[in-house]
């Protein structure tokens, strides 16, 4: 680190350094915490705008709280740069996101500063009510501090921990991240004077002894509570978290650091639940992060002065436009066609379909569990629903998958992108998973499509089913198919022959993203290529047509092995009571950690040569295993 351009910033290598400096100091600690975060965006990468937002957040928790030994709960972990930085990680952020490098979320591996792993939303207050409650049970005076964001609060978890939190009376404080807003005139000296008031012992010492006397007196008592109530209720917005057993605090401006460390302080002598309201802008301090906090969430290396520039290069369209174009598409056709996501607008590809269809898109922000619920409820009563959700964030929903929408054989149909591994966002965001907890469940069309085309044609496939129906396509772009307008809608669970081989031992059973790496290693095999389309229902005709004229079965899919598509052909197979060397070929039963999609690809043993290699090494262990079974019974007759 240039010492000289960060002179504060490059001797703070953990919290205990940050504390002995002055409050004036940290001034310029925040302008040079800044800086460095615009160096490491602008060179490696990753998530930034919210970064920025937290920063004098970020130094004032760390200055006024013993941490580790008191617990910060940062939730989704977007924001968590600064807070990595003052940590003891500063000179290894460049490696963030790298395979081998510092991870894109807090990890409890990796520092005993990030006290919960995290990567989804919504999950911070229940934690860090969980850490106090553990803290209290073992005679430990800790503060436990949960950081979340506005998105996160639209989540039902959090009013979950926080109805629990205040029904305990536990010692929690809660910070309400809020950049969503600007910062309105109510958030000014009075409201940050009145923060700190109530936040300070005066107050605190009337609000409880006040109660204390009236509490034999319920009419007066309620009374009380009723003119407390609407008395702040003119100045904040409170009465919801203080309905919960919280006392809240704010709103306050999230960049006056003067401001957040008397509130701070004092909050640290309350006793109960307390929630803070701050307000920040996601970006602040680089204008253009500022403009387009969206643009700059997460970022690839970039000019700091130019900014985002786009390359104007053409490329193959990603399989995210290509379910922007058919929803849009099929909605001109079908009135009835809505679509449905939890606050992935952008990353879902329903930009344009919110233009053209606003009043048939429906963000239900970061609820997962709704968005699978309420589209059963569309589905009830004819409406053709599309929820296009990330197959990790699938996971959160659940039970309204299995309990409202397959239990009921509604037609939902589920666009599932980012299927597979991920990349740089590492193993909470990888979708290796919902092969296997969809096809365990009943009424359900699973299909995962080999290219672009295929994509658009399952997609159609999925809205006629009248059935619930799922469509899981990968992060980026495909093979480079090109796609047909028109719509065709595929047999159900009939699979496609790519390659037939009549002398072949070997046939390749491969599912979506991998028929392409079995196409490309089936000539040195002489390999018959099956593209299996359908998970569910499988294709038990030709799986049976494969084991009767091949020796060999190998199962390829980007998705676990342990209860996958691999698994199912060989359920499928046991039912009918045939015998035959079957191999499965998937992601390994560990976690594959954060790096580049080919990194990810490499350590899961799914490129190509690595497929090549582990296919001719079985049929040589079965080969063996045949021959020495042939000479033991030759030499037992």
């Amino acid at each position: 680190m240039d010492e000289t351009r960060y002179p504060l910033l490059s001797k703070i290598d953990s919290p205990k350094d940050l504390r002995n400096l002055t409050e004036t100091e940290l001034l310029s600690v925040v302008k040079e915490l800044r800086g460095f975060l615009l160096d490491i965006a602008s060179q490696s990468g990753g998530h930034f705008a919210a970064g920025l937002g937290v920063v004098e957040l970020t130094v004032a928790l760390h200055y006024l709280f013993d941490t580790p030994e008191d617990r910060l709960v940062w939730d989704v972990g977007h924001q968590a740069y600064p807070h990595k930085i003052l940590t003891g990680r500063r000179d290894r952020m460049h490696t963030i996101r790298q395979k081998g490098g510092i991870a894109p979320f807090p990890k409890r591996e990796e520092s005993p500063y990030d006290t919960f792993g995290v990567g989804h939303s919504s999950t911070s207050i229940s934690a860090a009510l969980g850490m106090k409650i553990a803290a209290d049970h073992a005679g430990i005076d800790r503060k436990c501090v949960a950081i979340i964001g506005d998105g996160g609060m639209t989540a039902g978890l959090p009013f979950e921990a926080m109805n629990h939190a205040g029904d305990l009376g536990k010692d929690l404080l809660v910070i309400l991240n809020d950049n969503n807003m600007s910062i309105s005139p109510n958030v000014g000296a009075l409201s940050n004077h009145f923060a700190q008031v109530l936040s300070g012992k005066v107050y605190s010492t009337m609000r409880e002894g006040g109660k204390k006397v009236l509490a034999n007196l319920p009419s007066v008592k309620e009374l009380a509570h009723r003119l407390e109530e609407h008395a702040k209720g003119l100045i904040v917005p409170g009465t919801l978290f203080e309905e919960l057993g919280f006392n809240y605090i704010g709103p306050i401006d999230g960049h006056d650091l003067s401001t957040l460390l008397s509130t701070l302080r004092n909050i640290r002598k309350l006793k109960g639940p307390q929630f803070l309201h701050i307000v920040t802008k996601k970006g602040k301090g680089y204008d253009l992060a500022e403009e387009d906090p969206v643009k700059y969430h997460g970022v690839s290396p970039f000019d700091p002065a130019k900014g985002i520039v786009s390359s104007g290069k053409t490329s193959k369209p990603t399989y995210t436009s290509v379910f922007s174009d058919w929803i849009c598409d099929m909605a001109k056709k079908d009135d009835r066609v809505v679509a449905i996501t939890p606050a992935m607008r952008e990353g879902s590809g329903l930009v344009r379909f919110e233009q053209e269809f606003p009043d048939r898109y429906f963000d239900v922000g970061i609820a997962e569990q709704h968005a699978v619920n309420v589209a059963a409820g569309m589905a009830c009563d004819g409406l053709k629903p599309v929820v296009a959700i990330y197959s990790t964030f699938l996971q959160r929903g659940y039970d309204q998958l299995v309990h409202d929408v397959a239990l009921q054989n509604l037609p939902v149909l589920f666009a599932i992108d980012r299927a597979g591994l991920v990349g740089a966002d590492g193993p909470t965001h990888n979708g290796i998973y919902d092969f296997s907890f969809m096809r365990c469940l009943p009424n359900m069309v699973i299909m995962a499509p080999a290219d672009e085309n295929e994509c658009r044609q399952m997609l159609y496939t999925g809205i006629l089913c009248d059935q619930p129906a799922s469509v899981r396509y990968p992060r980026g772009t495909g093979p480079g198919v090109e796609v047909q307008q028109e719509m065709n809608a595929l047999p159900i669970g009939k699979a496609e022959m790519r390659r037939r081989s009549q002398k072949s031992k070997v046939a390749l059973l491969a599912f979506g993203t991998m028929v392409a790496p079995a196409m490309e290693i089936a000539e040195q095999l002489d390999a018959t290529v099956v593209n299996m389309r359908f998970v569910k229902p499988l294709d038990r005709e030709l799986i049976m047509d494969m084991a009767a004229s091949h020796q060999f079965l190998i199962t390829i899919e980007e998705n676990v092995i342990e209860g996958g598509a691999g698994a199912a052909v060989a359920e499928a197979l046991a039912n009918e009571g045939i015998s035959t060397s079957i191999f499965h070929i998937g992601i390994p039963d560990r976690l594959i950690q954060h790096g580049s999609q080919a990194d990810m690809l490499e350590e899961s043993g799914l490129t190509a040569p690595q497929l090549l290699d582990q296919i001719k090494c079985f049929i040589q262990k079965a080969e063996r295993q045949v021959d020495s079974s042939h000479s033991v019974g030759l030499a037992t007759g």
